[in-house]
């Protein structure tokens, strides 16, 4: 299974994803879930997959081959003009892939199927956030909706929707995210660390913080011990329930 978040606030865009990739409980792997390119001063491009992993494989693959491709197959991800046709480019390379594996053409509920988040900014633009489906259709996030999930969201759901704000700063929205990660590890075994982070400022035009997060990383044990006493601590100081 999988676990990825792609998250919009003010000042840029933010991205986590896990690596844990199982077919079965005895065949467990770690992936990559998480893509970028960038053209410093021109455009960030994102990408996070979640479903069958052959999909998802095919898909990048595909993207970056049709980048370094002759000239009559362009454009690719680094020339189209504007982020919605990043996303519809990502949308009709899926639809391809999963067309092409089930025989039977793009549909939600194909063994084959992937779901994938496309996020970035090109000069010229604001930062966008696109969540496509298997079909190749998207949807774009907005200020009601500001972050995507794919793959094992409901674990890590309450605490986003609880905790988020447009304003906040990135080392807040990487604890909120980190919170809503450490919350689905604890509770299915099919999401499972390294995760991956990815911090985007808005106009910088160039990638911002690439930062693995293994199972010994130390400012992750703390904040997961952290939040653990601060939900003790405020199980306690809420009013006494009356028998």
């Amino acid at each position: 299974m999988t676990y990825c978040v792609g998250m919009r606030i003010d000042k840029g865009l933010v991205f986590m994803s896990d690596t844990r990739t199982n077919a079965g409980i005895d065949n467990v792997s770690t992936f990559k879930k998480m893509f970028a390119w960038s053209a410093p001063g021109e455009r960030v491009i994102v990408i996070q997959t979640a479903g069958n992993l052959a999909t998802t494989q095919a898909v990048i693959s595909l993207l970056e081959e049709r980048m370094k491709a002759p000239a009559d197959r362009n454009p690719g991800i680094l020339e189209v003009p504007t982020m919605f046709q990043v996303a519809k480019l990502v949308g009709d390379t899926l639809k391809e892939v999963v067309a092409a594996q089930s025989g039977q053409g793009p549909v939600a509920d194909s063994a084959f199927s992937a779901t994938i988040i496309v996020g970035g900014q090109i000069a010229g633009s604001e930062p966008r956030l696109f969540l496509v489906y298997p079909e190749g259709n998207f949807i774009e996030a907005s200020d009601e909706t500001p972050y995507f999930q794919i793959g094992e969201t409901k674990y890590g759901r309450p605490i986003l929707l609880r905790g988020y704000e447009p304003q906040m700063d990135f080392t807040d929205t990487v604890k909120l995210l980190m919170l809503s990660f450490e919350s689905t590890l604890r509770a299915n075994l099919s999401v499972g660390m390294p995760l991956d982070l990815l911090t985007y400022e808005a106009d910088s035009l160039t990638l911002g913080q690439e930062r693995r997060i293994t199972s010994d990383d130390t400012y992750f044990q703390a904040i997961a011990e952290a939040w653990s006493d601060s939900i003790k601590a405020s199980i306690k100081a809420l009013p006494d329930y009356k028998f």
